[in-house]
């Protein structure tokens, strides 16, 4: 059972995920665990459903450049069990000695002491794992532990929603592109005499020479031919 205060947490974050923004929602999550745990460090790590791996999207510590580029698989690591398991771990020192452990040379919190590891979870399963560490030796007790457990269930249908919205932006995003591109290579075809192939590929490249995306080339490209009608 709960105590009062255990229960105003639980209904403050019922309150503070409710966005449908992805970002935010992790953010808050980040905020709160920190504040709750006094945490050096607290990372989310959310499962791709299509890849099945777990993608680092949110830091205490500013790690912007490594957000979507760290990956680890289902029962990769610490994280990756805790995702596999559903269960959580709770190391108070010397975290890095666990043969789970696994290390990227790009985070210095690798080296932190304490690791607690909740797992993210919905009716569905596991959406994501949320990580804690504290730089010395930290024991996490078990009314702690069972309010942080509870707190991976809360937020997982708010995850799991913000998901949902995240991916339906990416694919309208991408048929959004997919038509400004087509309209671009027909215009490159006509005025440059050029085959489907060849005038995505100028496209594309156009795009890597100047680290601008392919859609912003395709529209720039129908925009000059708009002015010289």
């Amino acid at each position: 059972m709960y105590n009062y205060k255990e229960l105003k947490i639980l209904f403050k974050i019922i309150q503070d995920v409710s966005s449908l923004e992805l970002e935010e929602v992790l953010k808050k999550i980040v905020t709160i665990v920190s504040k709750l745990t006094q945490a050096d460090s607290c990372f989310i790590y959310i499962l791709e459903r299509n890849s099945r791996e777990l993608i680092l999207r949110a830091s205490k510590n500013p790690h912007n450049t490594l957000l979507k580029r760290i990956t680890m698989k289902m029962g990769e690591g610490i994280t990756g069990w805790v995702a596999a398991q559903k269960k959580p771990v709770a190391i108070s020192e010397n975290a890095y000695l666990d043969p789970r452990f696994k290390f990227f040379k790009s985070l210095p919190e690798d080296k932190y002491e304490a690791f607690l590891s909740i797992p993210i979870i919905n009716k569905a399963g596991v959406v994501g794992v949320i990580n804690i560490q504290h730089k010395k030796k930290h024991i996490y007790s078990k009314e702690k532990l069972q309010l942080l457990v509870s707190i991976g269930t809360i937020v997982g249908s708010a995850v799991e929603n913000a998901m949902l919205v995240e991916e339906s932006l990416e694919l309208k995003d991408a048929l959004e592109t997919r038509k400004y591109l087509d309209k671009a290579k027909g215009i490159l075809m006509k005025k440059l005499k050029l085959s489907e192939d060849k005038a995505y590929k100028k496209i594309r490249s156009q795009s890597m020479n100047s680290n601008k995306s392919i859609r912003e080339i395709a529209e720039a490209i129908i925009v000059s031919q708009q002015f010289f009608q």
